[in-house]
């Protein structure tokens, strides 16, 4: 199976940025859609940002204009820019990933998760 494995993620003040990276390792058939998750303590996981593989992006109203996703096909990786940081961005981020399996299974995969705190 697919692993995700997150990194990047850490401690920075309200304006400042954060890159997060994901990459994958195992074997897959192709990885289609990825995308980044987050969690705010007493919150439900919410998306942040997807990308498919031809490079179509989807952003929540509330990073639109200050982070960035952006993917490497040929390494299957993942990365989220992420300027002009808010309070309100902390959260654990979670990169996920649709799999199609060699066996032409369908999966989702997730990361275990970086935690992002931003003070003011």
């Amino acid at each position: 199976q697919v692993q995700l494995v997150e990194s990047g993620g850490g401690l920075a003040q309200a304006g400042g940025s954060l890159r997060l990276s994901c990459r994958t390792s195992g074997i897959a058939f192709i990885i289609n859609d990825m995308g980044w998750y987050r969690q705010a303590p007493g919150k439900q996981r919410e998306s942040v940002a997807t990308i498919t593989r031809d490079g179509s992006t989807n952003y929540a109203d509330s990073v639109k204009g200050r982070f960035t996703i952006s993917r490497d096909n040929a390494k299957d990786t993942v990365h989220l820019q992420m300027n002009a940081l808010k309070p309100e961005d902390t959260a654990v981020y979670y990169c996920h990933a649709d799999v199609l399996a060699l066996s032409r299974a369908k999966y989702d995969k997730w990361g275990q998760g970086t935690q992002v705190s931003v003070s003011s």
